[in-house]
């Protein structure tokens, strides 16, 4: 009984890492850019089972099968497939038409990635974010406005395993490639890739599942009860 307790506290450990990551998808479906984060899980190794009350004298051990004490959240990656272009005829709007992402560099110096091209000018007329956070040419210098300005687009070649540090914007410590050939289109954004319909199937089938498991918990806790009161009377 004191394993089956342990088995749901998993079971809700990996039922809330879920939600908190569909809830986080959904928060996000309007923004510019945001690449949808999603987990995957394992099922825990089995664990053989044995007791002493094996032979004639009830003193010898014995297996007694094996168990699996449920499923964990073995690490998330990064939905990479593009969000469909809005036109918004604004001057300062791109989207990357192709794969990539705007280089951009942090307040610190260090360079991060991104797939929101909603970016506003400063008093020097350069791009940055609506952070601040300048935008990187190809040249590797800020990229100021012009009739067709040159952005620094970064291939990465794994983009499942990008660090999200949140807003939009990715880390990684892989080797990047420049995509020499971009395809930018000015005045349009790219949409969030989330799909509400999924996320919304999601967060229900989460919400079963929660129900499920306090059921069981709460049978669990009968049980325990009664065992306890029960046998200390006998």
């Amino acid at each position: 009984m004191i394993r089956g307790l342990d088995t749901i506290e998993q079971s809700l450990d990996v039922l809330l890492k879920r939600q908190e990551s569909t809830s986080g998808n959904i928060a996000n479906v309007n923004t510019t850019g945001y690449q949808a984060k999603q987990l995957f899980q394992s099922t825990l190794k089995e664990v053989q089972f044995e007791n002493h009350q094996g032979g004639s004298a009830v003193s010898e051990r014995q297996n007694i099968g094996s168990f699996t004490f449920g499923n964990a959240i073995d690490g998330s990656y990064i939905d990479s497939s593009k969000g469909t272009m809005k036109e918004t005829g604004r001057a300062t709007d791109f989207a990357i038409n192709s794969d990539g992402y705007f280089t951009i560099r942090l307040n610190d110096g260090s360079l991060a990635y991104t797939r929101n091209g909603n970016f506003k000018l400063n008093d020097q007329n350069q791009y940055i974010t609506q952070e601040g956070y300048q935008v990187v040419g190809a040249n590797g210098q800020v990229v100021t406005a012009s009739d067709s300005p040159s952005f620094r687009i970064a291939s990465i070649p794994n983009e499942q395993q990008m660090t999200d540090t949140g807003n939009g914007y990715y880390t990684t410590t892989q080797n990047i490639q420049l995509n020499t050939n971009p395809n930018v289109m000015q005045g349009y954004l790219e949409q969030s890739n989330v799909s509400m319909s999924d996320e919304m199937v999601t967060l229900m089938q989460t919400g079963r599942e929660f129900e499920a498991n306090q059921k069981v918990l709460s049978s669990t806790n009968e049980t325990l009860d009664k065992a306890v009161n029960s046998l200390g009377k006998v």
